[in-house]
C-alpha cells in the first residue's frame, strides 16, 4: 500500500485504488474494501483490537470516515460460542446504556467518529498484506469466473514453463497446465512457443483456480473439425463420438441433420484438404471418420472399418458384443497391438470380443452336439429329434418346458399329442432334477432360509453349501469377491481366488444385490436401503429430450477390448499385419 497516513489527500486513495484495479483487471470497488479492512486493522493495532473500529471510504470523494462502534446488548446476554465472551469495548448491557441514554434499547448502535492518524512501520505492513492479498483473492476469482464456462472450447496460449514435463501455458488472464498425459506423445514444446489446447476442468483450489489443458482429449479433436468443417460449426453436422490414441490414430463419428449432406465427405473435404488440416495440428494422427448409426450393431459394424463383419451378437446386460469376421479380416480387425478394436470399444461404449468365423462355427457345433445331448438324455428321446429341437432355438429343457405348446406342434412333423409328451417329459425330468438338487441341498446343510432370498435358485443354494455357506448369515458376510471370484496377494504373487458361485458368471451389481437381499433377510439392512434401479428411456427418447452431451460421450473412460481380441492381438502384433486406411 502506498500512503503512509490516512490524514493525506483524500483523492489518493481513490488514485491508488484505480491504479490496483487497472493494474490487476479486477473491480475497483474490491480494491476499496481491501483498503477499509486495512486502515480498520491499522486502527486496531493503534486503539486496541478488542474495540469495534469500521472505515468507510466514499467512493466519490475519498472521504474517509473512522468509526468506534459500541453496542447494546441484553442484561442477561449469553455468548453463542464457548470461546467468545462479553467484551465491554464494543458492548454495553442495557441497564448500563439506560443511565446514560434513557432511550437505549438492545441493538442500537453508539457511534464514536476517531481522528485521523499516521501509519507506522507495523501498521503499513499489515496493510499491505491486507490489500495484496484481498487483490490476489480477487485475481483468482476472476480467473476462475473467466475460465469455468469455457470448458471444452479451444484456447490460444504461449508456453510460459516446463516443469516436469508438465507445460504451463500463459492464456491472457490467467495460466493453464497441460499435464504430461494430456500431450501428444513426441511433442516437445520451448518457452515462448505458441500453442493451442482444449479446456477439459477447471478447478477452483486453495492455492488457485486451475486450468486443466489438453491436446489428446478426444474433444480437442472434434473441436479442430469445427474450426475446419462450417457444417460442423453450424450444426448441420453432429460429431457424436470420438476416441483417440493420441498421437497414433483417432476414429469419430459424425451425423448429417441434412440427407443432402454426406457427413464424411464433409469432415473429409476437397482432397482431404478439411481432415489434413486437422492431422497437421495432431503431428500426423490418423483420423478415421465414420458414419454414426442409431443401430447399435450398425454403428459398432461402422465403427470397426474397414474391417468386414460378418455378424454381430449384442450381450445388452453386460454391455458386450461379440462380432464375428471372416479370418482373413481377423488382423485387420484387431489393429496393431489391438488399436483398431480398442477404439472401436471406446467410439461405441461397448466391450468387443472378436472371433473369427471358423471360431464361431467351432462353438456353434460344440453347443449344438451339447445340446442335442442333453436333450435326448432329458427326454428320452433319439438324435433326430433332439436335432430338430436344437435346430429351432430351444436351447435348454426349460426353454421346452414352459412354452406355449403350439410354438412346438408347429414344427415340421410334430403335432400337438407329440408337443403335449414332450413338455410332460421335460417337466418330469426338471422336477426329478429339482428333487436330487433340493435332497442334496439339505444333505449339505443349507437352511431353507437361504432358498427364499430373492435371487437364490436351488442350483445357486447347492453351490452355496458346496462352498461352506449354509444360513442366511453366511450369505450376508460375503464379499463379492467371494462370491463371484478374484484375485490376491500370495507370498508376492497375484493368484486367483475362485468364488463360491463363480460358475454362474453373475455380474459385479448381480452379486451385489445377492448379498445385500441376504442382508435384509438377515435383518442387518432395511429393504428402504438397497439401491433403487433408475428408470431407462428408449434410445429415440433421450435425444428427443435433448439428454444427449457430446462432451460426455468424449469425456467417456476407456472401454477395453475383449479378453479374446487381445490375446488374438498378441498373436498377430508380430505379422506385419494390415493397418486401417486413412480416413
Amino acid at each position: 500500500m502506498a500512503a503512509t497516513g490516512i490524514s493525506a489527500n483524500r483523492l489518493e486513495l481513490l488514485q491508488i485504488a484505480d491504479a490496483v484495479a487497472r493494474e490487476k483487471m479486477i473491480d475497483r470497488e474490491i480494491v476499496i474494501e481491501a483498503i477499509e479492512e486495512a486502515i480498520q486493522k491499522g486502527a486496531k493495532s493503534r486503539y486496541g483490537a478488542h474495540h469495534d473500529i469500521r472505515a468507510k471510504i466514499d467512493h466519490k470523494t475519498g472521504e474517509l470516515a473512522l468509526t468506534r462502534h459500541v453496542t447494546v446488548v441484553a442484561d442477561d446476554w449469553q455468548p453463542e460460542d464457548e470461546l467468545e465472551e462479553f467484551n465491554d469495548s464494543a458492548m454495553v448491557r442495557l441497564k448500563d446504556a439506560q443511565k446514560r441514554d434513557p432511550e437505549a434499547e438492545v441493538g442500537k448502535e453508539y457511534v464514536e467518529e476517531l481522528p485521523p492518524f499516521e501509519f507506522g512501520r507495523v501498521q503499513t505492513q499489515m496493510a499491505r498484506q491486507v490489500v495484496t492479498g484481498k487483490v490476489r483473492e480477487a485475481e483468482r476469482a476472476n480467473q476462475y469466473e473467466e475460465f469455468k464456462d469455457r470448458v471444452g472450447e479451444i484456447v490460444n496460449g504461449t508456453v510460459k514453463r516446463v516443469e516436469y514435463g508438465n507445460t504451463i501455458v500463459d492464456l491472457g488472464r490467467g495460466e493453464g497446465v497441460m499435464r504430461r498425459d494430456q500431450s501428444i506423445p513426441r511433442e516437445v514444446f520451448n518457452i515462448g512457443d505458441r500453442i493451442r489446447t482444449y479446456i477439459y476442468d477447471v478447478r477452483p483450489e486453495a492455492k488457485g483456480p486451475q486450468v486443466m489443458l489438453s491436446r489428446a482429449h478426444p474433444g480437442f479433436m472434434a473441436k479442430l473439425f469445427a474450426q475446419e468443417v462450417p457444417e460442423v460449426y453450424d450444426g448441420v453436422i453432429e460429431i457424436r463420438a470420438a476416441a483417440r490414441d493420441s498421437g497414433s490414430r483417432a476414429k469419430m463419428a459424425v451425423l448429417s441433420n441434412d440427407s443432402s449432406i454426406d457427413p464424411v465427405g464433409a469432415c473429409v473435404g476437397m482432397r482431404g484438404s478439411r481432415v489434413q488440416a486437422v492431422v497437421a495440428e495432431l503431428q500426423g494422427e490418423k483420423i478415421d471418420i465414420i458414419q454414426w448409426n442409431n443401430d447399435e450393431p450398425t454403428f459398432i459394424v461402422n465403427a470397426l472399418a474397414p474391417a468386414e463383419v460378418s455378424k454381430v451378437v449384442l450381450d445388452e446386460e453386460a454391455g458386450r458384443v461379440e462380432v464375428v469376421v471372416p479370418d482373413e479380416q481377423l488382423s485387420l480387425a484387431i489393429g496393431r497391438r489391438g488399436q483398431n478394436v480398442r477404439l472401436a470399444s471406446q467410439l461405441t461404449g461397448w466391450q468387443i470380443d472378436i472371433i473369427t468365423e471358423a471360431q464361431d462355427s467351432e462353438r456353434r457345433q460344440k453347443e449344438f452336439t451339447e445340446r442335442t445331448a442333453l436333450f435326448q438324455e432329458a427326454l428320452d428321446v433319439d438324435e433326430v429329434i433332439a436335432q430338430l429341437l436344437v435346430t429351432e432355438g430351444f436351447a435348454t429343457v426349460e426353454d421346452l418346458a414352459y412354452v406355449e405348446g403350439y410354438e412346438i406342434s408347429d414344427i415340421e412333423g410334430f403335432d400337438e399329442e407329440t408337443a403335449e409328451e414332450l413338455q410332460a417329459r421335460a417337466r418330469d425330468f426338471l422336477d426329478r432334477q429339482a428333487a436330487e438338487q433340493d435332497a442334496k441341498r439339505k444333505e449339505l446343510g443349507v437352511e431353507d432360509g437361504v432358498l427364499e432370498v430373492p435371487g437364490v435358485t436351488l442350483p445357486i443354494a447347492v453351490a452355496l453349501g458346496e462352498g461352506g455357506v449354509k444360513t442366511v448369515e453366511d450369505l450376508a458376510d460375503l464379499a463379492t469377491d467371494e462370491v463371484r471370484g478374484g484375485y490376491e496377494m500370495q507370498n508376492g504373487e497375484r493368484v486367483k481366488v475362485a468364488g463360491v458361485l463363480e460358475a454362474f458368471n453373475l455380474s459385479q451389481e448381480d452379486a451385489e444385490m445377492l448379498i445385500l437381499q441376504a442382508r435384509v433377510a438377515a435383518g442387518w439392512i432395511d429393504a428402504s436401503e438397497l439401491p433403487q434401479p433408475e428408470p431407462e428411456l428408449e434410445y429415440e427418447e433421450e435425444y428427443a429430450e435433448g439428454e444427449y452431451d457430446p462432451e460426455a460421450v468424449f469425456a467417456a473412460p476407456d472401454a477395453e477390448a475383449g479378453d479374446e481380441a487381445q490375446a488374438d492381438a498378441d498373436d498377430v502384433a508380430d505379422e506385419g499385419d494390415l493397418e486401417p486406411s486413412d480416413a
